[in-house]
């Protein structure tokens, strides 16, 4: 078991040349971040066109979210401070939002009048 793991870690571990460039587990953990932190604004330009004006999906969140937290990771395992004081305090932001925005529904919902009046005769 140990034998796998360490042939694992060293296959993952090794750099390997593509292009001139060096890559890494930690270049293609890098790459998946990006792609999925980017792919947020797709999201909200779609929903943006759909709308016929800018508006800020929900989902918008959970990807500014996740990407913030693969990036987070990858800066973290580069053991760079720049990159992940760049991406670690987003997270916070990006879930604060996501708890305005359910606190702002709950309040709606709850304010919303539950019984429907009489029609009189």
């Amino acid at each position: 078991m140990v034998e796998h793991m360490t042939l694992a870690v060293t296959w993952f571990g090794k750099q390997h040349r593509l292009f001139g460039l060096d890559w890494s587990y930690l270049t293609i953990l890098g790459f998946i971040g990006n792609a999925v932190f980017s792919t947020r604004f797709f999201i909200q330009w779609i929903a943006s066109e759909k709308k016929g004006k800018s508006v800020i999906p929900v989902s918008f969140w959970y990807w500014s979210i996740a990407g913030s937290m693969i990036m987070c990771v990858y800066w973290i395992m580069e053991r760079s401070p720049v990159g992940i004081l760049a991406y670690l305090p987003n997270s916070l932001i990006y879930m604060r939002n996501l708890h305005l925005i359910r606190q702002h529904k709950l309040a709606a919902t709850a304010s919303a009048s539950t019984q429907t009046p009489l029609e009189e005769s």
